[in-house]
């Protein structure tokens, strides 16, 4: 049986560092087998790769890999949380929040790379319910933050 970890090679991914958060709260909690994973952006050495509302300054596409970013940085605080995502059951729900500029309402296209990647990781197992919000401003005037509910095996 293939492990997540190899998986993740075969798709030529690689999950970057978990990182300690800026503010105060923690990167996962875990309660009765279910992982709470803070909402995460996508930055990159402590930026983010583009700013600026989706639809405006930030095209679906610079969106749509913002929100893989996020997802391979939810995976790898889970990580460090519970030490191999081979204890993942499967994703319970995923809620996505998009920094919109007026008039804008694609986010569940925005989202759905998102979900399609963690599907494509987790196979039936990545396969969630999902909320994709249009939001006025996110912190860092980030386009974009994801969190995530993850049943993991106690």
């Amino acid at each position: 049986m293939e492990t997540i970890e190899q998986r993740l090679q075969e798709l030529d991914l690689q999950l970057p560092e978990a990182t300690a958060p800026l503010y105060h709260y923690v990167p996962v909690v875990i309660h009765n087998g279910v992982a709470y994973i803070s909402g995460q952006v996508p930055r990159v050495d402590g930026q983010v790769p583009y700013t600026g509302k989706v639809g405006a300054e930030v095209s679906i596409e610079q969106a749509r890999e913002l929100a893989e970013m996020c997802v391979l940085k939810g995976l790898s605080c889970l990580k460090a949380q519970i030490g191999s995502l081979d204890r993942i059951e499967q994703v319970l729900k995923v809620t996505g929040y998009v920094q919109s500029a007026p008039g804008f309402s694609a986010q569940p296209n925005v989202l759905d790379s998102a979900s399609e990647l963690l599907e494509r990781i987790l196979g039936e197992k990545g396969i969630h319910a999902r909320a994709a919000v249009g939001v006025a401003e996110l912190p860092s005037n980030t386009p974009i933050e994801i969190e995530f509910v993850i049943a993991v095996k106690e």
